[in-house]
């Protein structure tokens, strides 16, 4: 079983920035596609961006050009460095293993606990 731990959430003012971090266990991490997701009250969980096992990446229009996915495959883990952020990313995050750079379940579907992002001034 993978356990994937989050950190790095907060509260930040709009126009801020944070990193997120994602600390995946087990051997397997450097062969499976990466994720974050968010989720605000009341809303579907989305897709926020995704980063292959070989570093192709996939960002949800809404953050293109403000967050950027990275991994370190030796210390098994994924990143999430959000820029310009504004009120409307105020949200949990969370990290997934298993699903495919556009979130299409896999032959299993790993999350971690979620952290909180808070926008606001």
């Amino acid at each position: 079983q993978v356990q994937l731990v989050e950190s790095g959430g907060g509260l930040v003012q709009p126009g801020g920035s944070l990193r997120l971090s994602c600390a995946a266990s087990g051997s397997i991490f450097s062969f499976n596609p990466m994720g974050w997701y968010r989720q605000a009250p009341g809303k579907q969980r989305e897709l926020v961006a995704a980063i292959s096992s070989g570093g192709t990446t996939n960002y949800a229009d809404f953050v293109k050009g403000r967050f950027t996915i990275s991994r370190d495959n030796a210390k098994k883990t994924v990143y999430l460095q959000m820029n310009s952020l504004t009120p409307e990313d105020t949200s949990v995050y969370y990290c997934n293993m298993g699903r495919s750079v556009v979130g299409r379940l896999g032959s299993f579907d790993s999350w971690g606990q979620g952290t909180q992002v808070t926008v606001s001034s």
